[in-house]
């Protein structure tokens, strides 16, 4: 990674100076998901439109694959990760110091650049496991997630919301996206669970393989979940995505949003939103979940967190905002 990184800096200097274009001005590393997830789709896309035109404005950007929201919070609270994609409602907590963010406390630095795609919590199951509905779940063996995903910190909230503890399952797995659709294959778990946009390999993996179903998730618990927190809103998985679940089914989710930290210059963002907004079209093509992306929307939905001045300035300068 070291070399790769070295490699990319030396690349832009010596295109700078051959051709006479601006010098090295920043490398920036971005925080994805797992790559069985729309994140790292995310990520990848940012970093390949960047570095396109590192010759020009001296940016080099490299995406990385990581155990997801809370995660990429924390590091670009730590200043390890310069961008990362979060779950909406993980933003919020980080700026609040709230949740799975208790004990570090209010983040005052974090900021917004911009919303991604939508991200519905998914229940996946085996279908010939008797689970038809959300307390189905009870006394099964279910992946919850890897912690330091949103992933496993959302299901932490639904459990929280039902009364749920891990003594609740037959087995509370703790697998990564990446591994959760051949342990639903193979019978080691009965149900996954996973917030996330669609289409999504590591759901289609388990519907194509297994031919698994989708379940919805909405009863009184959830519906108070989603009275009480703004960053979440009913939505669905759409139907006729995955074979053999023609029909949409109704749950609860979030958004993915792209966010940094004030302590990243403001011409650095600015650079990486400009890029992204004015290859919009290519950006929305390079996953089928960005597709329904709108620039008024992305500069609206789901984002707590203040937005960076690098992202306002553009914003403004386009009459966005």
């Amino acid at each position: 990674m070291v070399w790769r990184r070295m490699r990319l800096c030396l690349l832009a200097v010596a295109v700078a100076a051959l051709f006479g274009s601006p010098a090295w001005a920043a490398e920036i590393a971005v925080g994805t998901g797992s790559k069985t997830g729309v994140y790292f789709h995310v990520g990848r896309a940012i970093c390949r439109l960047l570095n396109e035109g590192t010759n020009e404005h001296g940016i080099a950007c490299e995406s990385h694959s990581t155990a997801g929201s809370i995660f990429n919070l924390k590091n670009v609270r730590a200043g390890k990760l310069q961008i990362a994609v979060a779950q909406s409602d993980w933003q919020y907590h980080a700026l609040k110091g709230t949740k799975r963010f208790t004990e570090d406390g209010p983040d005052p630095k974090l900021r917004a650049l911009f919303s991604a795609h939508g991200e519905p919590f998914t229940l996946v199951a085996r279908r010939d496991a008797p689970i038809r509905k959300l307390d189905d779940l009870v006394g099964k063996r279910v992946n919850i997630g890897n912690p330091g995903s949103g992933q496993r910190a959302t299901m932490a909230v639904v459990m929280e919301a039902k009364g749920w503890t891990e003594d609740t399952f037959m087995l509370a797995e703790q697998l990564p996206a990446s591994q959760q659709s051949l342990a639903l294959c193979h019978d080691r778990i009965q149900a996954m669970i996973y917030t996330v946009g669609h289409p999504n390999a590591s759901v289609g993996k388990a519907v194509g393989l297994c031919d698994a179903v989708i379940v919805e998730v909405k009863d009184k618990a959830i519906d108070k979940l989603v009275a009480d927190n703004p960053f979440y809103a009913y939505t669905d998985v759409p139907g006729g995505i995955y074979g053999g679940n023609p029909n949409a089914v109704t749950t609860f989710g979030v958004g993915a949003t792209v966010v940094s930290s004030a302590d990243v210059d403001e011409e650095t963002i600015y650079t990486v939103v400009r890029t992204v907004f004015e290859n919009l079209d290519r950006f929305k093509r390079m996953h089928p979940a960005f597709g329904p992306l709108l620039p008024r929307r992305m500069i609206r939905d789901g984002l707590s967190a203040p937005l960076h001045p690098g992202a306002v300035r553009y914003f403004r300068e386009k009459g966005l905002m």
